[in-house]
């Protein structure tokens, strides 16, 4: 007789970890505001500046995801690390309202703080998925990760409104501050899980070897590989955009500092409603058919952003009502994206190809920081944009033309949420 599940709610270690991420995310918000708004307001930073510190967040993806990963499968206990890079991440924070205190902040205090924090954050995640298929039941890992899509939309909702009071209250440097407490609070919430991590760690057969395996596993695998390529596709579009949507908000739309974060509180709003609808659309659609649908609605808040003019009302109103949309697709993407890969991941690889996918998906953000930075100072800014409206029309092409739409059409006969190739528990099986 099957033993009922526990609702997640009422799991207490699901809660703490739960907890953990809404409090770090929401100083995170902050943070994605205030200091860009550090660096084109006080410190009066160009495009180009704009663009490298875009990506000196994501560019430790490109440095240090792949190692992470064979290191995540590697050890049996990846909590304690997780706590570490949330006690880094703090402190790096903490020392920009020291330094503009002390009269030291520069662009370059700011880049290397986002490169210090994008270190820790890729370490984290890369040891958080495997470490919450130890805290969560395999059936409730959809429900779970919807959970954590509702974070980052709760955080995005209130975050950008939070850091705009925060900015005319106390000056966007010391809004930093707000993110390194959170980052503080979220190591302890962390720390207090009591789930046992008792995972066997695999067999160390050389550092370089077992990337590789990682790496196979993916490319090899039609489903993961498409979602990994449109998850790049999305992710490199999103950069350039957000390199520039600052300075075209506060420059061209004339957009005040407590406004600039109407497209990220549009987009949590719709992340919101998509991670309450993503476990409900999945169990009668199938992921395959929610992912197909979920991705049509992707360039639209690229091109609402580029469009957007006249009346500072108006201006405001395109973009959030875009962006509901978008992050209501994005987040019911994510939340499917992220169910399969835990699900098709071989046993003892998840950590490699979740690691691999986050070199790939995150890792060209970096390259997309820098390219938004290019194209603004070379062609302007609302050119810049709508070039990556037009390519944001990629991402449909890319997974419309997968192995995942005629897997759609197979879980339909079937009835089957899922016609990804089945999990294997060989590894070498997997790469075969």
């Amino acid at each position: 007789m099957t033993t009922p599940l526990i609702p997640l709610r009422r799991q207490r270690d699901y809660r703490l970890l739960w907890s953990a991420r809404a409090i770090s995310e929401t100083g995170s918000e902050v943070a994605r505001l205030a200091v860009p708004l550090t660096a084109a307001v006080a410190l009066d930073a160009s495009p180009i500046e704009m663009g490298v510190l875009t990506a000196a967040s994501t560019f430790p993806f490109l440095l240090v995801a792949l190692p992470s990963g064979a290191m995540a499968d590697r050890v049996a206990r990846r909590r304690p690390v997780m706590v570490a890079c949330e006690l880094i991440s703090g402190l790096a924070a903490l020392s920009v309202p020291l330094a503009w205190i002390a009269g030291l902040l520069s662009v370059p205090w700011l880049i290397a703080v986002a490169f210090t924090i994008g270190m820790c954050t890729v370490v984290f995640r890369t040891f958080n998925t495997p470490h919450l298929a130890t805290v969560v039941a395999e059936p409730q890992r959809t429900a779970a990760i919807a959970g954590f899509q509702s974070v980052f939309s709760v955080a995005q909702m209130g975050g950008p409104g939070l850091a705009g009071m925060l900015v005319a209250l106390l000056t966007a440097p010391i809004a930093v501050v707000v993110n390194a407490v959170t980052f503080l609070v979220s190591a302890v919430c962390l720390r207090a899980i009591r789930t046992p991590e008792n995972g066997a760690a695999t067999e160390k057969r050389g550092l370089a070897r077992e990337i590789g395996e990682g790496m196979r596993v993916l490319v090899n695998h039609p489903v993961l590989r498409a979602l990994c390529v449109t998850g790049m596709t999305v992710n490199v579009l999103g950069a350039a955009q957000m390199a520039l949507f600052i300075l075209f908000a506060v420059n061209v739309l004339g957009l005040p500092a407590p406004l600039v974060g109407v497209a990220a509180i549009g987009f949590g709003v719709g992340g919101l409603i998509g991670a309450m609808l993503a476990p409900r659309l999945t169990a009668r659609f199938g992921e395959n058919k929610v992912l197909l649908g979920s991705v049509l609605f992707f360039p639209l808040g690229f091109a609402a952003t580029a469009a957007a003019g006249g009346p500072l009302w108006l201006a405001i109103c395109q973009i959030a009502g875009a962006e509901v949309i978008t992050g209501v697709a994005v987040v019911a993407y994510s939340v499917c994206s992220g169910s399969v890969t835990m699900r098709e991941a071989p046993d003892g690889l998840l950590g490699r190809v979740n690691a691999t996918t986050n070199f790939a998906t995150q890792g060209v953000m970096a390259l997309g920081g820098i390219l938004g930075g290019v194209l603004g100072e070379l062609l302007g800014l609302r050119p810049a944009l709508w070039i990556c409206a037009a390519g944001s029309l990629l991402c449909i092409v890319s997974l419309w033309l997968s192995p995942i739409r005629r897997g759609a059409r197979r879980a339909a006969a079937e009835d089957s949420p899922s016609t990804a190739p089945h999990r294997q528990s060989d590894p070498e099986a997997a790469r075969t």
